[in-house]
Parts: structure tokens; sequence; C-alpha cells
């Protein structure tokens, strides 16, 4: 019994020290405390390298390696358009002058992360002349190249001039009038100056669930103008859903109960014309009509916009906008799901109910969605189309290297080519044996006489080609195998 227990004992100092050893050889390998090794476990809740978020979003690991514009919000990876675009609604490419007289309009609504994609604008592209930011301000000074005239409009380049979160109808008839006193264009009675409008779209229930804990922590926008047909509303056409100066610690049922509250439907009336419907003048129409017309012209003034993204979807937003001013970002963008408003338990027919008090921007963000997905399935096949005629092109020139190697007049004798088998790693990852017959006597009197000689090529029986294919027949076929 004695020498058992002493057996024992010595197996379970062996198993210690081998746990010991393992967690120093982890903590060597792996020193950081988000070592993937750490989350083996966690392996068999991913599908295909991703995570489902608390929200249920699609989080890319990483882990596959494949395209980086992989689904960011968990829908399907073969996308299914629902509405029927024109070619010039979905090819957004503008030719923008930022040594000219070209402007970048930046249509900020609430809570859609705005602010982030504002700092990028004027903190992360790469630019000839880029942005003077200092600490402690929050404009940044956006000259052009050579210029001391600003090429961004927006909050933290121009400040809010145009009125506290401008919304279309205010932007498109102030920016204009504004920029050419601030800086007059050189010849007054041709307009050159063009107007680039952007904006940023979210999720209509949890944009909405965000500016209720906006709201709810006692901030304000009261100093928004809301300038419509040259004049802010009345506080008859526009009430106030509280009689303080804020409306801190506010429930979301007092929230969702307010009529006259603006975030409801917010996208939709920050983006329509708001002339179209007597502005703030709720008593032209019923308020079915009064929407739907405002819904109309939300969609076409963000179809006729230079380019719109979605806080959903964080990298093809970023796809989008480097593609469509050829501006590239510096670093790359980050999709953050751990938002104030993600973390807000919020019961299912509440949900329902925020969904119908903003039924009119759900539309539209279905509709948006569904564009933004169509300009980007574009851009991605151009991009690939333009890269396949790169390829093309390419294989063209190794086409003329292989297919007519020329002996040309004054080659050293050193530099004939010899009868050994030459290997050569084509596109499609295969090798082939590229022969060039040495130079004959009949050879260097026809060199003499200033004829080049082609060499010959032969191409193993297992490419599958005819008797008689030619090296075009082969590069065909590597085309159709990429």
């Amino acid at each position: 019994m004695d020498e058992k227990s002493t057996n024992q004992h010595r197996l379970y100092i062996a198993l210690v020290m081998v746990l010991l050893f393992g967690v120093i050889v982890l903590q060597y390998v792996c020193p950081s405390s988000d070592c993937q090794l750490l989350h083996i476990g966690s392996l068999s809740s991913r599908s295909g390298g991703k995570t489902i978020g608390s929200r249920g979003e699609v989080n890319d690991t990483g882990l596959s390696g494949k395209d980086p514009y992989v689904a960011e919000d968990g829908a399907l990876a073969r996308f299914v358009p629902r509405f029927n675009f024109t070619t010039s609604d979905l090819s957004r490419l503008v030719d923008f002058n930022i040594k000219g007289d070209d402007v970048i309009v930046f249509l900020h609504i609430q809570k859609t992360g705005g602010t982030t994609f504002g700092r990028h604008l004027v903190r992360n592209i790469k630019l000839e002349r880029p942005c003077e930011c200092h600490a402690g301000q929050k404009k940044c000074t956006c000259y052009r190249p050579g210029k001391r005239e600003t090429w961004l409009f927006s909050r933290f380049s121009t400040g809010w001039s145009c009125g506290l979160h401008a919304d279309w109808t205010e932007l498109t008839n102030c920016v204009p009038s504004l920029m050419n006193m601030r800086e007059p264009p050189k010849k007054p009675t041709v307009p050159s100056r063009n107007y680039y409008y952007i904006t940023i779209l979210r999720d209509p229930v949890w944009r909405y669930l965000s500016e209720w804990r906006h709201v709810q922590r006692g901030a304000t926008w009261k100093a928004s103008l809301h300038v419509c047909d040259g004049r802010s509303p009345t506080l008859a056409e526009l009430p106030s859903c509280y009689p303080g100066d804020d409306w801190s610690g506010c429930s979301l049922k007092d929230f969702m109960d307010c009529p006259y509250n603006l975030a409801n439907n917010r996208q939709v009336r920050m983006l329509a014309d708001l002339s179209l419907v007597g502005c703030y003048n709720d008593s032209a129409m019923s308020e079915d009509e009064r929407w739907a017309v405002l819904l109309e012209s939300a969609k076409r003034n963000l179809r006729g916009m230079a380019f719109f993204g979605l806080t959903e979807y964080q990298r093809k937003t970023q796809y989008l906008f480097e593609k469509t001013f050829r501006l590239a970002f510096i670093a790359p963008f980050t999709q953050l799901n751990g938002t104030r408003a993600s973390s807000v338990e919020v019961a299912p027919e509440t949900q329902q109910r925020i969904r119908q008090l903003n039924q009119w921007d759900v539309e539209l963000y279905e509709y948006a969605r569904d564009l933004f997905l169509q300009r980007f399935q574009v851009a991605r096949q151009q991009e690939r189309r333009q890269a396949r005629e790169k390829r093309q092109q390419e294989r063209r020139r190794l086409r003329g290297r292989l297919g007519s190697t020329r002996l040309g007049i004054g080659w050293p004798v050193a530099m004939w080519p010899s009868n050994k088998p030459q290997w050569t790693e084509t596109q499609a990852g295969e090798a082939i044996t590229t022969h060039l017959r040495p130079p004959t006597p009949e050879m260097k009197q026809e060199r003499e006489g200033g004829e080049a000689v082609e060499a010959e090529v032969q191409l193993p029986e297992w490419w599958g080609l005819e008797e008689n294919s030619t090296m075009e027949d082969y590069m065909d076929n590597v085309e159709q195998w990429r």
C-alpha cells in the first residue's frame, strides 16, 4: 500500500508540473489577454468564422481569410434585390475636384453614427493637404492644396453654419449662398462649384432608442432652426414635448407618447423637401398623404446624393465612399455594435410600437439598404472586371514573350538559349515546359539577313488542348479556370 501511495503521489506531482509548464508556455506564446487560444471553447458557437452578438449581429472574426466585405449584419451572403434602380442610380462615381471649387456637404442626422463618420472625414482621409486639427478645438481647417478655401462643409470643418443638424431643406437653400459669400466664385456669371451631398442612415429602431437615451441624459437640440421657406416654425406648428429646459430622466413610454416628437420618422423628414408639404404646417393635407409625399421626396433625394452610408455596414460604407470620390482613408472603419441603444432591454411589443411610430423611416431604410447593397455589388463587379482586364493584359504580355520570343540582331552567342527545357509558372499556378530551339546555321543566316526567328512552344499533353492548338487556346483555358 505504501508503494502504491508513493506512485500515486508522484503521478499527482507530475500532472501538476505538466499543468504549470503548459500555463507558462501559454503565457509565453500568447501573452495578451485577448489570445485566440483562450477562446477555443467558444468555437462551437461560431458559424463560418463569425460570432453572434447580443442583438443578433454577425461579427467577422477574420478567421476565414476570404472577402473582407462579408455580411456585417447577419444578412444572407447572397443579396437578393427588391427594388429596381437605373444604371445611373447604381454607378456612383463623381468627378470630385478637390483642387477646384467642388464641396462635399455632410448632412448629419442625429444618432446615426454621424459624429464618428464626420471625424473620419477630417482626420482619416489621405490627402495632399490634410485637414489641420488641433487639440481642444472641435473644428478642423480643411483647405484645398495651394488655396485657403475649404472643400468640406460639415460640423467638424465649418461648424453648424446653416443651423444645428440642418436638414436637406435647410442645407440646399443655405450652403450655396453661404459658400459664395465666404468664397466668391472667380466668375460670378458661371457657377463652377459643385456640391456633393452625403449622409449616413441607421436602422430606425436602434436610432430611435439611441436618441431617447441621449435625450434622457439631458441633451436637447433646441438650437435647431428648422428653417423652411425662409422662416422657422411657430410654437403652434412645432410644440415642445417637455415644459422645462430639457427632458432629462424621461421614460421610454413618455418619449413614445409625445405626438410632436421629432424623433419619429426623423430620417425621412430630414432627407425630404419639406416645402412640398407646407413645411411644418400639417393642415394642408392628411397625415398619411403628407408622409407619403415626404417619403417619396426622401427616396428621390437619397438617390440623387453623391453618397450615403449605413451605420450597420461600416466597411462597405468606407469602400463605397472611397470608390465614389476616389479618396482613400488611412485607417479602416470599425464595426462597433456595443452602443448605448444596444444595451437597452426592450420588450418585443415595445419594439413593434417603435416600428409603428417610425413606419416611414422603416420603409425608407429598407429602400436605402437595398440601394446601398446594390451599389456595393456593382462597385465590386466593376472592380473585379478591371482586375480581370489587367490580368488579361499581363497574359497578353506573357503571351508575347512566350509565343513571339525573338532571337534578335545583336544577341551575343552566350545569350542564345540552350536546348534545356525552361519552366514557366503560369497565372493558374501550373508550369509549362518551353523548349527554345538553339540557333542553327540557317537561323544565323536568317538573323544576319535581318529576319527574326520565333521560338517553338511545346505544351504538355495533359493540358487537354487539341493537336493544332495555339498559345491563344492555352491562355483562354487559363482564363476559364480562374
